[in-house]
Formats: C-alpha cells, structure tokens, sequence
C-alpha cells in the first residue's frame, strides 16, 4: 500500500518525510516539486491529462509548471489531496489496482459520477473520503 508521500516521489522528490497532516502544511505553502505530478502519474497509471483534468489544473499549466520547478500552494493542495485520497483508497479495497479502479469507475452513491472527478473540490473529496468509509464499514456493499 502506497502512503501520500510515497505517491509523490517521497524524500528523493519532497525532500521531506511528511507522516502527518501538519507535515504537509509547510510543504503545500512553499508549493511542492514540479516532479511530484510526475510520480503521481507512475503511481496511479493516469495520463497527465486525466490529471490534470481531476485537479482542475489545465495541462498546459502542469508543463509550464515543470519548467518553473515547483508547483503554486493551491496546485500543491490539490495534488496532495489527489495523493490522500488514493493513499485512503487503497487501504480500504488493499489494492492499488482496486482503489484505483474504484476511483475512474461511476458511483451510484457519488451522484453517478466517478470519485475522480470530484477531487478537485475539498467537498468533493470529502465525499470520496466518507464514501470510502462507508465501504470499509460495509454500508455500501
């Protein structure tokens, strides 16, 4: 099972170790390392386009973004939310595969849209995140 740091490169790309939320405060303000979008897209096996479009971040702005460096604190936010969200995903179903195949698939209990696309809202993501409870105590069967 991937952690959110793992998901990002980890060390070698954060130059960090964040093990708790307030860990990813001053990571998510300085804006993270542009090769953390490339580490989240090996991990998770989406194209850049299909992140950027579930960050809500334009692509053309994730390339530029490359060139400068570093991310904005608000892109950061977003990755790393992207990187929670599938780390939590993955402890639930105790697949990869499975969290990530759960997160491009339509959901009944999401509205009928995929848990993917509403990641790029902190209200969608919490919806995902509770969904994602529900399934581990079994209300959604």
């Amino acid at each position: 099972m991937s952690s959110a740091a793992g998901l990002l490169g980890g060390r070698r790309v954060l130059h960090a170790q964040p093990r708790q939320p307030m860990d990813w405060v001053a990571l998510v303000r300085q804006g993270l390392p542009a090769a953390s979008v490339d580490s989240l897209v090996r991990s998770t096996h989406l194209t850049q386009s299909q992140l950027a479009q579930a960050l809500a971040i334009p692509e053309r702005t994730l390339v530029r973004r490359k060139r400068e460096g570093a991310l904005s604190p608000d892109e950061s936010a977003k990755v790393v939310r992207l990187a929670r969200v599938v780390e939590r995903a993955e402890g639930v179903f105790e697949s990869a595969e499975v969290a990530l195949n759960w997160l491009q698939a339509v959901n009944a209990a999401l509205g009928g849209v995929s848990p993917l696309s509403l990641l790029d809202t902190e209200i969608g993501a919490e919806s995902v995140l509770d969904t994602l409870g529900r399934i581990e105590h079994g209300v959604f069967a």
